[in-house]
């Protein structure tokens, strides 16, 4: 699995606990090991831009996901080395941490554990999860906490 990381944020972040989350969710998703994928840190000017060109909303965002090839994940649920999805490039995740430092105290937790959420987040996004709807919604961020809780419980048994 190939994953890359930019840090163009000017924020000193666990570029490697990234890494290792990410191949951690990939793995859990059962996304093809040949997959690629970027996460690209950056400041809040930035996001701000992208932001609005892609969403066409003011300011800073805490992650935006764009998906290259269509991958989709593979069985969780057991299934055959066979249901893996095919390699490609996964596409990129940009976050910004300045935004998730302030989201990260607001939620009680610290900005490593907030860029965690949001890398989780965009992840599943890159795979065609959504939450638009509530039905939608209760998936994605059901398997976001449950990819997260895993990882959690796999980084203290270090």
């Amino acid at each position: 699995m190939s994953i890359e990381v930019l840090n163009e944020s000017g924020v000193k972040v666990e570029e490697k606990s990234l890494v290792d989350l990410a191949r951690h969710v990939l793995d859990g998703m059962r996304v093809h090991p040949l997959a690629e994928l970027s996460l690209l840190l950056v400041d809040e000017a930035a996001m701000s831009e992208l932001h609005e060109k892609w969403m066409g909303e003011p300011g800073p965002t805490d992650v935006l996901a764009f998906p290259m090839d269509e991958l989709r994940p593979g069985s969780m649920s057991g299934g055959t080395d066979d249901d893996e999805a095919d390699p490609g490039l996964l596409g990129d995740v940009v976050l910004c941490p300045a935004v998730a430092e302030r989201q990260g105290a607001q939620a009680g937790h610290g900005t490593q554990a907030e860029l965690e959420l949001l890398c989780t987040h965009g992840i599943l996004h890159l795979l065609g999860y959504d939450h638009a709807e509530p039905d939608e919604h209760k998936e994605m961020f059901g398997l976001q906490a449950e990819l997260l809780s895993g990882w959690q419980e796999k980084r203290d048994q270090r």
